[in-house]
């Protein structure tokens, strides 16, 4: 997620814009003329290995994927797919739902950017989600992490909060290691933290995790600054596990823009092994977000997130694409080499979205695969970058989307999953519903699928489209299955960082972003919305699980 509770009212800095892209909005009226003068584009370098992803289209045959068709007892949208009309936000949005029922909530004081779950050894099921940064006004037991006892899926119970330096306000770094049964989570307070990097052990009861270690990575109080080069800093935004949980990567939002990797062999004095630089282009801003390691640790799939600049001469369908991923050779840092060595081998790059906020890699039938959500629109997420995106035949919002990465030179986009709303032909009818918002409304966040060496399903949230999930058995022609879109609430939560200027509205939509945790054996789903916090869902009308569908433990992210 790029951005902070910092709000910024203009786009003259490229890179105050990538951190809070929160502006005060046109009419609708204006919009027109408000993309004239406002248009912003994505630009990118070449280099060895890129390839770039052409046209707009979902699909050869259509811009959104297929609706899922609803059953009895369901709310289905009445109107465009991912669609919270106008009307229906002016009378308070009563939800939308479609093969997806509620089984039970935990609002809390709402919830924000990340979602993990853990079953401990003595089946005992967990959930754990982070809140926002601010602590005024609340409850010393809701802030910071929030630890759900969540055995019985209709009775979640809180047990714990954790309160240690990242914990605080872990952003988008909060993750699950299942292997060597570890939750970490990096200083990234309001979006942009510090060097701090806490390790819990949930071993004996993942309803009271343990703190292992909380120390300030590449400093020498550490013992690690040596592999800090002189004049960087470190300020944790995202993160996650190896899968063999020996590594921690982060992505950095230091003045360098980096991804760094760091020694938890020993979970109680990490280490910094080394840095790798995200090659930066002349005028264009880029930054690092979310990234997923190979199973053997040899290969990272990172987020060439692409920012908005302040450019306004430039035309949306023809500047030069710099959203994507980059695949880069981590075998050095898997083996432990000395002064280990981060190389790049291929990278993609595309124009219809911005600001690549993670990855997954997957394999479909016997093939390699990676997952690509972004979270800007092809203009950036205003009124007049939406505006800039529709007058140039683009998508205003943005999506997923499907890499085959079986050339790891050479990764090409198979299919993205937009939604009708998407359409940049529809736009007419959904940019009315936006009027007084800006920031994130209709997109995408994080996704995440049943099983990684054998996936089947990708679930997303989608922001006001809520939690979407799709069949991708089929990778170049994904298929909705099924949605679930919570109520609007009337009373703003403080522990949600859709608690800001442009966003929450009362009775509104809410923001559905944070990973999914997707459960074959039965039928259901855990995420979180920041609104309405955790929510366990459960599948109806037989469409999931598929057959050959699982849901291994440490293999969903």
């Amino acid at each position: 997620m790029i951005g902070s509770r910092q709000l910024k009212s203009t786009m003259n800095s490229a890179q105050e814009q990538a951190e809070s892209p929160i502006h005060k909005p046109p009419t609708w009226l204006t919009l027109g003329a408000a993309c004239l003068a406002s248009f912003v584009l994505f630009g990118c370098g070449g280099s060895d290995g890129t390839t770039a992803d052409a046209g707009p289209t979902a699909t050869a045959t259509s811009f959104a994927v297929s609706k899922a068709a609803c059953g009895p007892g369901d709310k289905p949208e009445p109107d465009l797919q991912g669609q919270v009309s106008a009307a229906a936000r002016t009378a308070g949005f009563k939800g939308y739902s479609c093969n997806l029922e509620l089984v039970s909530q935990y609002k809390g004081d709402g919830a924000s950017w990340q979602f993990a779950w853990f079953q401990d050894r003595a089946g005992r099921k967990c959930a754990y989600y982070d809140t926002a940064a601010v602590t005024a006004g609340r409850s010393a037991t809701q802030i910071g992490t929030i630890v759900l006892d969540v055995t019985d899926p209709a009775n979640p119970k809180q047990t714990a909060n954790l309160t240690t330096t990242s914990m605080m306000d872990p952003w988008e770094s909060l993750k699950v290691n299942d292997r060597r049964q570890l939750l970490g989570a990096t200083q990234a307070t309001n979006g942009k933290g510090g060097p701090q990097l806490d390790l819990y052990d949930l071993s004996g009861d993942c309803r009271t995790p343990q703190l292992l270690s909380s120390v300030a990575i590449g400093t020498a109080g550490n013992g690690d600054a040596a592999a800090l080069p002189a004049g960087y800093d470190l300020q944790g935004h995202e993160g996650n596990f190896s899968p063999d949980g020996l590594t921690w990567y982060n992505g950095d939002r230091g003045a360098v823009k980096k991804y760094t990797a760091i020694d938890i062999s020993n979970t109680t004095k990490p280490k910094l092994l080394t840095t790798w630089d995200l090659p930066l282009v002349p005028t264009v801003v880029l930054t690092t977000h979310g990234l997923n390691i190979s199973p053997d640790g040899n290969r990272a799939y990172v987020s060439r997130a692409g920012v908005l600049g302040s450019v306004a001469t430039n035309d949306l369908k023809t500047a030069p694409e710099v959203d994507g991923m980059i695949i880069l050779d981590t075998s050095e840092v898997q083996k432990r080499l000395p002064n280990p060595k981060i190389k790049q081998i291929g990278m993609v790059t595309w124009r219809d979205s911005g600001q690549a906020q993670h990855t997954i890699d997957i394999i479909v039938k016997g093939k390699k695969y990676a997952v690509v959500a972004s979270e800007l629109g092809t203009g950036g997420n205003s009124p007049a970058g939406w505006a800039a995106s529709c007058a140039a035949g683009l998508s205003p919002f943005h999506t997923a989307r499907i890499v085959d990465i079986a050339d790891e030179t050479k990764p090409t986009v198979v299919s993205k999953l937009f939604l009708e709303a998407y359409d940049p032909k529809n736009c007419d009818k959904v940019l009315p519903d936006l009027a007084g918002l800006s920031s994130f409304t209709y997109g995408s966040h994080y996704c995440s699928v049943d099983n990684k060496d054998n996936a089947t399903t990708l679930a997303c949230g989608y922001f006001n489209s809520g939690i979407r999930v799709f069949d991708i058995r089929d990778v170049t022609n994904p298929k909705e299955i099924a949605y679930f879109n919570p109520p609007g609430v009337t009373t703003i939560s403080n522990g949600s960082n859709h608690n800001r200027a442009g966003g929450w509205v009362s009775g509104g939509p809410d923001w559905c972003n944070a990973q999914i945790r997707l459960d074959a054996a039965t039928a259901s789903l855990q995420t979180t919305c920041q609104d309405n916090g955790f929510l366990s869902l459960k599948f109806k009308n037989g469409v999931w699980p598929f057959p050959e569908s699982s849901t291994p433990a440490g293999k969903q992210n």
